[in-house]
């Protein structure tokens, strides 16, 4: 009997901040969470390199991105889809 795990993959919502590469973008992530002691709202953001086929992400596109397997030595991330164009 073949047993196959099927592990979650985690999606995260960005916005492209450079497409220079080929086939490369970086999506910039930002959580807005509450300080645990002050309880305003703090802004902190990753960056991640994302791997695009395709070439279709432009400056500024909000794209959902999937967590995969080590594509080269800083990309780890796969852009999954294009959620809205850049105007």
């Amino acid at each position: 009997m073949d047993k196959t795990t099927e592990r979650k993959r985690i999606t995260q919502t960005g916005i492209v901040v450079s497409h220079a590469m080929d086939k490369t973008v970086v999506v910039e992530v930002e959580q807005r969470n509450p300080h645990p002691v002050y309880k305003r709202i703090v802004r902190r953001s990753n960056r991640f390199k994302c791997h695009d086929e395709k070439n279709e992400c432009q400056t500024g596109d909000k794209v959902r991105i999937i967590e995969s397997r080590p594509l080269s030595k800083q990309k780890r991330w796969r852009v999954k889809e294009i959620v809205a164009k850049a105007r």
